[in-house]
């Protein structure tokens, strides 16, 4: 398909990072979902090859490339596995929030790592009874002179494992009225005392990405690590949702285009009485189906994407990519394993994987039931 949005710069980087994770990302992808975690040493290649941070300004050790740079990469990644979400998480939704609110100190300091390789990031808002309801938290961090005292827990965090700089949401004011006024956004170095890890999570999919409790116990942290204006945290996490949904968004649909490139080589091999179910009419009636749905999938957020590079405020519109694509991507991963018959049950192929992967694209950044919410609130009902 020819993006709205690609030039041919954009297309021979694809053809490099292709080759690049052909080489260094799918030999061992395999060995990772083992071993439950991607290796820090692939996070020093990506790196060395510029494939993180593109978007970060070149003095700080980025390319200062535009945004669909980032789409090229976030796609890849997504055809090698969803196990690397990790990475697009880091790229494209924790290291935009110091690019745009964070003091040129906290720029120097932190982002020329970010960009090699040597600091992987994660946000922490989820809380064990905090979700969807961002206000709701219960992390406090209290000044102290020059410093704030944290205490509380966060859960389900992304690189929480591997993680060196951690975004942590909390209430700098817990009295604050209405209580998302007291929100304020600060950043933990993994060595900071009264940090610690709680779990690495048991996950039913995404297995090579590392998920982890976080745990902060009378936890001292430098004033200065405090991310723009105190009490703006839950601002700044509302106006960086659009583009973590639209994330979210292009790796379900990768997946979808990817299980249904999958299952249709497979039903052209697979014989059952006398011929190839592909010959079957229910069979290609599903496959019909499912590729149609792909299709205005990818022509409704290739817009969308266009529009997000634009800077344009398509909030709600991604709201509705975010939960009708992955839904969709949920409704192929079924059909597709079910076309696979017994060996679609087999973890030796891929649609397995991609079976248990897929249903949490559902539930995180927003659940898709709080995305409805939002549409609806902005349709004005």
């Amino acid at each position: 398909m020819n993006h709205l949005y690609l030039r041919d710069e954009h297309r021979l980087f694809r053809s490099a990072l292709r080759k690049f994770l052909e080489k260094e990302a799918v030999p061992y992808y395999d060995q990772w979902e083992q071993e439950r975690m991607i290796p820090r040493s692939f996070w020093k290649k990506m790196g060395e090859q510029g494939y993180l941070c593109t978007g970060v300004d070149e003095k700080y050790g980025g390319a200062g490339a535009d945004w669909a740079y980032s789409v090229v990469i976030n796609e890849e990644l997504e055809r090698v596995g969803s196990g690397l979400v990790g990475i697009g998480l880091h790229n494209d939704i924790v290291v935009p929030y110091i690019q745009s609110y964070g003091t040129e100190e906290q720029k120097q300091r932190w982002l020329p790592g970010c960009a090699r390789g040597d600091i992987i990031t994660a946000i922490a808002m989820t809380e064990p009874g905090a979700g969807s309801d961002l206000a709701s938290i219960k992390t406090t961090a209290i000044r102290d002179g020059d410093s704030y005292i944290l205490n509380g827990q966060k859960t389900f965090i992304t690189n929480g494992i591997q993680a060196d700089l951690v975004l942590v949401a909390c209430k700098t004011d817990p009295k604050a009225v209405p209580a998302h006024k007291g929100i304020s956004l600060i950043l933990v170095e993994r060595d900071t005392p009264g940090f610690s890890r709680g779990r690495k999570l048991d996950k039913i999919g995404l297995h090579s990405q590392d998920t982890a409790e976080l745990i902060f116990e009378d936890c001292r942290v430098p004033a200065a690590n405090l991310l723009g204006q105190e009490g703006s945290g839950f601002r700044y996490m509302m106006e960086k949702l659009q583009q973590e949904r639209l994330v979210v968004a292009i790796a379900a649909q990768v997946a979808a285009e990817e299980m249904l490139k999958m299952t249709i080589e497979y039903v052209k091999s697979r014989e059952a009485f006398g011929q190839p179910i592909s010959k079957f009419q229910h069979t290609q009636f599903k496959i019909v189906e499912m590729a149609t749905e792909i299709e205005i999938g990818r022509a409704f957020l290739d817009q969308l994407i266009a529009d997000h590079i634009r800077a344009q405020d398509i909030v709600t519109k991604v709201s509705m990519a975010k939960w009708w694509t992955t839904e969709m991507a949920k409704r192929v991963a079924a059909q597709c394993l079910q076309l696979h018959g017994g060996y679609g049950y087999m973890e030796e192929y891929k649609i397995a994987r991609r079976y248990r992967d897929i249903p949490v694209s559902a539930i995180y950044a927003g659940s898709n039931e709080i995305m409805k919410v939002i549409i609806a609130r902005n349709l004005g009902l």
